[in-house]
């Protein structure tokens, strides 16, 4: 609860790069916005909305409460919802009941499991148990481990665990960042592993390292701006999906809490978008009713861009021109990360 309470004071910073990524109006769209589907795919999951409710609590009794309202807010608007880490229900099963509700509330919803990157197959698969989870999240956070007082100091063999995890946990594995983004040889050696997942967690959104200075009684502020922004996490990583030409889906995530945000994070060529300060602010202020209206309202005004793009599904986003500019374009350049394509994309002539 206290990872909470210090991410809703700290906030985020809107520093994720998408002012850096312009979208091109369309003045003839040539379709209606009773043709927009926002149905998506991640991996061998069917979502009915390309926003997910991403890993954000559990493990406590004071978190039980915010894990149901999150479930019931995902129930009432069809959202995926991942849960926080689940090593602490594993290590000590009284606690197990703040994750058990998501699963009792939202019963034939799409629930992801989480734990962290020293998790055993064992531990696998009893999160996956425990929630009937459909998919797990792998969860990558070594800066913040770094900056914890009590974190972990050793990350030896964990492409070895995600690689046996994923051949037999026997649901779909997402190994995501959290809020320090992930570049293009990371996901290059997680495709290696046979992952299909990633959410490439990039800085703008909640801050990590923020937060655990927030909790040392002698701070590292240094390390407070560490990892790269989501427009670079994303574009990166991409960059190794269409390089090695693997068959994958990425999930944009890491500060993104507006409509604008999500339809460039989907033109570029996210599959689906995590959301979770932003939903948590809400949830925490105004209740979970205002949080199924917001949910609600980013669906409508996403069917309005994509209606203004003339792109009436995700897949069609993916082929939409979109420039990109600023830090991010420049990041890219020094990077060999190839942008080019992107303005250049021909989808508005198919119209």
């Amino acid at each position: 609860m206290e990872h909470v309470h210090h991410a809703l004071q700290l906030g985020h910073s809107d520093e994720h790069g998408f002012r850096d990524i312009k979208l091109i109006h369309n003045c003839l769209p040539g379709i209606s916005s009773d043709q927009i589907s926002l149905q998506t795919s991640i991996g061998e999951l069917n979502l009915s909305s390309p926003i997910v409710i991403n890993a954000m609590t559990g493990g406590a009794h004071e978190t039980e409460e915010i894990n149901r309202e999150l479930a019931a807010a995902a129930r009432e608007t069809g959202l995926a919802m991942a849960v926080g880490s689940q090593m602490s229900a594993i290590k000590n099963p009284e606690v197990e009941s703040s994750y058990l509700v998501v699963r009792k509330v939202n019963p034939g919803g799409i629930v992801f499991g989480n734990l962290g990157s020293e998790a055993t197959l064992e531990q696998a698969l009893r999160a996956v148990d425990m929630l009937r989870a459909d998919a797990l999240q792998i969860h990558l956070n070594v800066m913040q481990e770094l900056i914890m007082p009590e974190g972990d100091r050793e990350f030896c063999g964990v492409l070895e665990r995600i690689r046996t995890i994923v051949d037999q946990v026997g649901v779909p594995v997402m190994v995501k960042e959290v809020g320090f983004g992930m570049v293009k040889e990371s996901a290059e050696a997680l495709f290696q592993c046979g992952v299909r997942i990633i959410d490439v967690g990039g800085a703008g959104g909640t801050n990590f390292a923020a937060i655990e200075n927030a909790r040392r009684r002698v701070p590292m502020d240094w390390l407070n701006d560490w990892g790269c922004k989501t427009t670079i996490a994303l574009l990166e990583v991409l960059e190794a999906k269409h390089r090695n030409q693997i068959d994958a889906s990425i999930i944009a995530a890491g500060g993104i809490s507006r409509t604008l945000e999500v339809c460039k994070a989907l033109t570029l060529g996210a599959s689906a978008v995590g959301m979770a300060g932003s939903l948590l602010k809400v949830l925490r202020e105004q209740g979970t009713e205002a949080l199924v209206t917001q949910i609600v309202t980013l669906h409508e005004e996403l069917r309005l861009l994509m209606t203004a793009m003339g792109a009436n599904s995700i897949e069609r986003l993916h082929e939409m021109p979109v420039v990109i500019t600023g830090e991010t374009a420049e990041w890219c350049a020094a990077r060999g990360v190839d942008i080019s394509s992107y303005a250049l994309r021909t989808g508005y002539r198919k119209v």
